[in-house]
């Protein structure tokens, strides 16, 4: 069992949510696969809540006493396993929310990602001075300090992007968010050429949606889908009011991967788009 003050991250409950799953599809209680495991009821409910680490061999007998064939998927599972991924993430456990400190662990271990970010530019994208200037403008309002932490932690997550095994980057910008000013013109130009140089890069394609294209899906909106090791275990995450929302439900990957396809055929190529940049950048 983890100890009590470290909570299950979003990584750890979705490898008990799958296992659950496994065992849900085998028609079988807790009671009867704890039977078949050799542990008991309150094990395999703690497994499935995330609350316990297992093992990469437990996990591969679990999936056989479920009758799970697919070894890819199996595989990818076990990868998931042993407790808790230590990581630069984890100086900030005290000082953010949980949801945005396991938004880092699952940007680490995706394979991809795919944004559609149309009122603002995303995360992983923007220049510290852009990001201290969202930051800043949040309702209510964070103290000077807690402006700092969250800056810092946003920009070491394009570790992603900038590191030295950068995942692929699919981005879907609206030319709204190019246009909202934030921190001023200085800030904005240097923004857009920062927009400019990523978009040359061989794994990132930056994507716009110019006015006037029209209706499409999930304005305003933002969708953050990332891949895992098979596609059965990928995540879409949601901005809320609340916070972060963490979806990995079959119907709802479908769903949004159906989503950002709609989305991505009203954009603009991507050397198009790179021109729609240029050109607001030299309206300035």
């Amino acid at each position: 069992m983890r100890p009590k003050n470290l909570p299950a991250t979003v990584r750890q409950r979705r490898l008990g949510s799958e296992l659950r799953r496994l065992r849900q599809q085998a028609e079988l209680t807790t009671a009867q696969a704890g039977v078949l495991d050799g542990s008991s009821q309150p094990r395999i409910s703690s497994i499935e809540s995330g609350r316990y680490a297992v093992g990469a061999d437990r996990v591969r007998s679990l999936a056989r006493s479920y009758s799970c064939t697919d070894e890819a998927y199996i595989e990818a599972l076990t990868e998931m396993t042993g407790g808790r991924t230590r990581g630069w993430w984890d100086e900030y456990r005290d000082l953010l929310p949980p949801d945005a400190v396991d938004l880092a662990e699952l940007e680490h271990h995706t394979t991809s990602m795919r944004t559609s970010s149309l009122g603002h530019l995303p995360g992983l994208l923007q220049t510290r001075a852009h990001a201290h200037a969202v930051i800043s403008a949040a309702v209510p309002s964070f103290a000077p300090h807690e402006v700092e932490h969250r800056v810092s932690f946003r920009i070491k997550r394009q570790v992603a992007v900038y590191g030295e095994n950068p995942k692929p980057l699919r981005t879907i910008l609206h030319e709204a968010a190019l246009h909202m000013g934030f921190g001023g013109p200085e800030v904005v130009r240097e923004q857009l050429k920062h927009l400019l140089k990523v978009s040359e890069l061989e794994h990132v394609t930056i994507l716009a949606i110019p006015f006037g294209s029209g209706t499409f899906p999930t304005a305003g909106i933002g969708i953050y889908y990332m891949s895992g090791a098979v596609p059965a275990l990928d995540t879409v995450q949601l901005d809320t009011e609340q916070g972060a929302a963490f979806l990995d439900a079959q119907p709802q990957l479908a769903k949004y991967r159906a989503v950002l396809d709609r989305v991505e055929s009203c954009t603009l190529g991507p050397a198009q788009s790179r021109d729609l940049i240029r050109r607001v950048a030299a309206d300035l």
